[in-house]
């Protein structure tokens, strides 16, 4: 039985992308070092939630990039 995708997150959009704070992110730490695209389904999420609570994986540090931003 397949879960539904939960979170979808682009890393085009994240205004902290190429930052110390993006390679500390969740996303460049499941997908590595050029991250690009975390999708994840409700189950990985559930798992994810789990890590991170206890430390053992980073948290996600995304952040829109708004309209505005260059």
């Amino acid at each position: 039985m397949a879960s539904g995708i939960e979170l979808s997150i682009s890393c085009n959009d994240c205004v902290r992308r190429g930052t110390p704070d993006c390679a500390d992110c969740l996303v460049s730490f499941v997908i590595g070092e050029k991250p690009d695209e975390l999708v994840m389904t409700t189950r990985d999420a559930d798992v994810v939630q789990l890590f991170t609570a206890q430390g053992m994986m980073p948290r996600l540090k995304f952040q829109h990039r708004s309209n505005t931003d260059s």
